[in-house]
This record gives C-alpha cells, sequence and structure tokens, in this order.
C-alpha cells in the first residue's frame, strides 16, 4: 500500500484543482492520499467526489501556519471537524493575515521595479481561498519577471529578501488544542526543512507530544538522510507516529511529486486509531476517513 498524507491543490497555492490532484494520485500508483490545502477546508469535497469515483482513499485534511519559538511552524492537521467554530475562526484569521500582506508584498515589488498589480495575483490565484506569496510569484512568472517559483523566492520573496512582507501565524500550541477538539489529529510538517534543527528540539517536540501531538513528518524531500534518521529515532523515542510524504503542489514545487515518499501502512493505521479515539473524544462530527 503506497500512502501519501501531504498535497496541495489549486484551493491554496498548488497548480492542480483537488479533483486533479485525486486523478493525478491514483495515476501514481498511490492508494491513500490526503489534501492538506494551506489553513482551509475549501478542497474536500471536490477531492472527495473524485476519490469516490477513482476507488482512491481521501485524507481530509490541512497544513495550518502557526509559530513557535519566534520560527513558523507548519502543523498538518488530520479529519477536523471544519465546522467547530473556534477552529474556523482560528483559522479565519490565519487566511486574513495571508491575503492582507499581497498588497504590502506588490508595494515593495512596485517599489523595485516590478510592474504587478493585485490584478495579476487574482488572475493567477483563480479561487484559491488561501492566497499567498506563490501566487505572487506566479504573477511575476506570467509577466516574464522570474522563470519559476524557486528564483521568486530566492531572490525576492523569501525572509531577508527585498519584497518579503511578515504575516501573522496561529501559534502552534494553541492549533495543537484546537484541531484536537475538533476530533482531529496533528503531525509536525518538514520540521527541520527550513530551518536550523535548534528551533525544533527533542525537547521542544517532547513538550508538543504532551499537549496532543502525535505524528512528526519524517519522511520528506526537504530532509537529508540524516536529519530522517535523527527525527525517527525521536519519534521513537516519544511514541509519536512518523509519516512520509510528497508535499505535492503540482507544477508549483520542483522534485515533489506524488509518492515521492511514503507513509508506513503500519505508521497510517496507528494514525487513523488515533483519529478516530480523538473523535470519539471531541464528541465532534469529525469526517471519517473516505475508503473506496
Amino acid at each position: 500500500m503506497r500512502i501519501d498524507l501531504h498535497t496541495h491543490s489549486r484551493a491554496s497555492d498548488g497548480t492542480r484543482t483537488p479533483a486533479e490532484v485525486v486523478h493525478e494520485a491514483a495515476a501514481a500508483g498511490l492508494d491513500v492520499v490526503a489534501l492538506t490545502d494551506h489553513d482551509t477546508s475549501e478542497g474536500w469535497p471536490e477531492a472527495a467526489e473524485a476519490a469516490a469515483k477513482v476507488g482512491l482513499t481521501l485524507v481530509r485534511g490541512m497544513e495550518i501556519s502557526t509559530r513557535h519559538n519566534g520560527q513558523g511552524v507548519h502543523l498538518l492537521g488530520y479529519l477536523p471537524d471544519p465546522t467547530y467554530q473556534p477552529l474556523v475562526v482560528a483559522l479565519q484569521r490565519i487566511l486574513d493575515g495571508r491575503n492582507s500582506r499581497i498588497p504590502a508584498i506588490i508595494d515593495r515589488l512596485n517599489a523595485l521595479g516590478y510592474e504587478i498589480t493585485a490584478a495579476d495575483v487574482r488572475r493567477v490565484a483563480g479561487e484559491a481561498a488561501a492566497t499567498g506569496r506563490p501566487h505572487v510569484a506566479d504573477a511575476l512568472i506570467a509577466m516574464g519577471a522570474v522563470r519559476d517559483r524557486e528564483q521568486a523566492f530566492d531572490e525576492l520573496l523569501s525572509p531577508g529578501r527585498p519584497a518579503y512582507v511578515d504575516r501573522y501565524a496561529a501559534p502552534l500550541t494553541e492549533m495543537i488544542r484546537l484541531v484536537g477538539e475538533a476530533g482531529g489529529v496533528t503531525v509536525i510538517a518538514h520540521p527541520w526543512g527550513r530551518h536550523d534543527p535548534s528551533g525544533m528540539t527533542r525537547d521542544d517536540i517532547a513538550e508538543l507530544a504532551a499537549l496532543g501531538l502525535v505524528g512528526v513528518e519524517v519522511d520528506h524531500q526537504d530532509h537529508d538522510s540524516r536529519a530522517r534518521a535523527e527525527l525517527r529515532v525521536i519519534a521513537e523515542d516519544l511514541g509519536l507516529v512518523r509519516t512520509g510524504s510528497s508535499d505535492y503542489h503540482g507544477a508549483g514545487k520542483k522534485n515533489h511529486g506524488l509518492g515521492c515518499n511514503t507513509t508506513d501502512p503500519a505508521q497510517f493505521q496507528r494514525l487513523m486509531e488515533l483519529a478516530a479515539t480523538a473523535a470519539a473524544d471531541s464528541g465532534r462530527p469529525a469526517p471519517e476517513l473516505l475508503r473506496p
């Protein structure tokens, strides 16, 4: 069984529709795929319909923008009730932060000589619930200013670059709690992929586990073999689920093809058992795993 627990669609910053992600997952030989768009469940219904047609198991999830120890941390939430009002409010605040910084980024790009407008960004973002820097990058690509997202981020949009603008991200501990209250389970995404490991140490992960975190994304393209080995040991020592995934964004992210990393079936089974327990404990109508 091949399982990929981290993908993105056009509901956030991927380049494929939710249905296309599901169809491409089936074509890639996956048996299970999770749709985890940034800070939104908007793509779930379309993905569910497509999964039923192609006979693929769908895990409904989201990747939540959080902050911890002064740095950004992405939190994968699986199978929470998307109607749980405290979670709805928290996610909307994050989305508002995403969307509100776009004008400031555009202003900085204009000052640098790039003739980009809000309409240009809206044109490439379409109906995405989560508008962000990747959409600005896509607008720059469309106008011929950069060749791809990688160049846009390396030269303009990453922290420390001239067009970068910070935004609101929710406290990590608060979001672990809210996803749990909504009947879902949480996994830290690529914890050492963007930052020095000192920003997310074993002790940090242990403290988060005590607050309800159930897993760590170990196998990810942004983790080298040493990071994977060390994270695997930490997860095993702390009794956390170990996941692997592609972080697929369609054409929006290179070298992250569907199924390039996968989750061990035994680990997936444990994750789903923990999700079932969380749903029962919460009393919320959390979404179930969608099997063919």
